[in-house]
């Protein structure tokens, strides 16, 4: 009988209900590298350079155990670097596989990060706070030191799942497809992924991988870089969101055509990001107009700029204070992120003002920081705590943002009952510098700036007049009646985890129905082994 109760408990906590695109449009991540978040309790702080491209001792458990930092600032989402086992050789010309993408056996987990059962730890623990793990996964290619290699001790174990070497010739598709990225110190072979064997074992291990460690989501390296129908049948095998990185410029067609269902539920917005760099930027062009053509060309071009991931870093690229001196162009650049169509990014380390360029300088350990509580960091609190309040009580994520006013000091822009105003004048008080938005709102409607939670009223014919006499602090309104039950700026707070909203009696009810249900099944299972 204890055998068969066991059984049945491990059984139906291993029981994963897939998350879909649907689900995560509400959600932001917080992106993180293994290796760089969190040490294990009593290892060395100062040892870490990034420029020594090698491991700093990060590992799933120390993550699992330093998740408050994460949750606080309202995150409902964590994505972690990729989770499957790497080069093991010597040192390379481009130091160690400390990332994570330089994958080997795709089948195994990396023990340079912890066990399996450490990972399904934090699969369990990110659960138990109503939080979702993506985790990264590189498809594309594996990792070798020259173009000859010996391909025994891949996954794919033969030569006849790769294509033969060539190196890429970049504006060509068939090639960016077929060809080798990486050089020939580190060589990424690349898998045929039109290969129906290659197309069988992954679809396999994808979803095994998913269901072991009950993921919720998949953030998809070099996806352009495979060839766009096998995306439909991969994801579906894995059966949860999948975001793919369709690295670009701020040029939208070659990106947005990578997502619908003929690719992929999502990519990363590197059309908005690089519009963000142009118009806020400082020094920059300030170039609020090609930013405001990329938000409307996007709404034409991609199916669904709601499940856009929006970012202002990543591990690919220089940090934002690399870019731009005056921190209030990272503060106004990063509500547009939370605020308009999209799934919010926060890059590990973009909270503390982390400055580094390009890889591998971009992977700083945070725990230089001490985990401050920044102003960036307090910022994304607020930012977090009134998204999450929305996406919970209304359909604010299926109302698209609109654009009510530009200027060439910013712009304003609404989404549902949400008006943010940005500015990319910087932190320096600027007298006789406002900008003027139309609202839908009557004269005197009462509002709230969430950042300050100083009341505004709706001025004369619908109108607010926003000034920078203390400097180019971004502002962003919310009628004060709505805000009821959200805990912001001293209204009442409605019982909530981490900002997804329960009712008391739906709560009991769903927790009384799980356990008739397993009581239940307890039952089948004594009457099986009595009879």
């Amino acid at each position: 009988m204890m055998f068969l109760l066991t059984v049945f408990l491990i059984h139906s906590s291993s029981i994963v209900s897939a998350a879909t695109a649907e689900q995560w449009r509400g959600r932001s991540i917080y992106q993180l590298i293994t290796d760089r978040y969190a040490l294990p309790e009593g290892a060395a702080t100062d040892t870490c350079d990034p420029g020594a491209q090698t491991w700093c001792g990060g590992t799933w458990n120390s993550i699992r155990n330093n998740l408050d930092y994460i949750q606080n600032a309202g995150f409902t989402a964590v994505w972690i670097s990729p989770v499957n086992q790497n080069y093991e050789g010597p040192r390379t010309a481009y130091g160690d596989p400390y990332h994570g993408y330089w994958i080997a056996d795709v089948s195994k987990t990396n023990d340079q990060f912890g066990t399996s059962d450490d990972l399904k730890s934090l699969s369990a623990e990110l659960h138990r706070r109503n939080m979702y793990l993506m985790i990264d996964i590189v498809v594309n290619n594996v990792m070798a030191t020259s173009t000859t290699p010996d391909y025994s001790s891949y996954f794919f174990s033969d030569k006849s799942y790769y294509h033969p070497y060539c190196p890429v010739d970049w504006g060509n598709t068939t090639s960016e497809e077929n060809c080798w990225l990486g050089d020939q110190k580190v060589a990424l072979p690349d898998l045929d992924t039109r290969n129906a064997a290659v197309i069988k074992h992954y679809g396999e291990w994808i979803q095994n991988l998913v269901q072991e460690y009950s993921i919720d989501g998949l953030r998809i390296d070099a996806a352009k870089h495979v060839q766009m129908d096998f995306w439909p049948t991969f994801c579906a095998k894995a059966g949860v969101f999948c975001m793919g990185e369709v690295f670009g410029d701020n040029s939208i067609e070659p990106v947005a055509h990578y997502q619908g269902p003929q690719s992929l539920d999502s990519v990363l917005n590197y059309p908005f990001y690089s519009g963000l760099v142009e118009a806020f930027t400082i020094p920059g062009p300030n170039n609020i107009t090609a930013l405001v053509q990329i938000i409307e060309e996007s709404k034409q071009k991609f199916a669904d700029t709601g499940l856009l991931g929006n970012f202002l870093e990543n591990q690919d690229l220089p940090r934002w204070h690399n870019q731009s001196v005056d921190p209030q162009s990272l503060y106004n650049a990063m509500v547009l992120t939370f605020l308009m169509d999209g799934i919010p990014i926060v890059y590990y380390g973009q909270e503390q003002g982390f400055s580094g360029d390009s890889d591998p300088y971009n992977r700083e350990p945070l725990w230089t920081s001490n985990y401050e509580k920044t102003p960036a960091y307090e910022l994304i609190s607020a930012l977090n705590k009134l998204r999450n309040f929305f996406v919970n009580t209304t359909n604010w994520t299926s109302q698209q943002t609109e654009i009510l006013t530009i200027s060439p000091y910013g712009l304003a822009v609404k989404k549902g009952d949400i008006i943010s105003v940005v500015t990319n004048i910087g932190s320096p008080p600027q007298n006789g510098t406002h900008i003027v938005v139309p609202t839908s709102y009557a004269a005197s409607t009462p509002t709230i700036n969430i950042l300050t939670c100083q009341q505004w009223a709706i001025g004369a014919g619908g109108k607010i007049d926003v000034e920078y006499t203390k400097g180019g602090v971004p502002v962003v309104l919310v009628p004060a009646s709505l805000l009821k039950g959200s805990g912001i700026c001293g209204a009442t707070k409605t019982s909530s985890t981490n900002g997804l909203q329960f009712s008391s009696s739906i709560q009991i009810m769903s927790i009384s129905f799980s356990l008739v249900l397993r009581f239940a099944l307890l039952l089948f299972f004594t009457l099986v082994y009595v009879l």
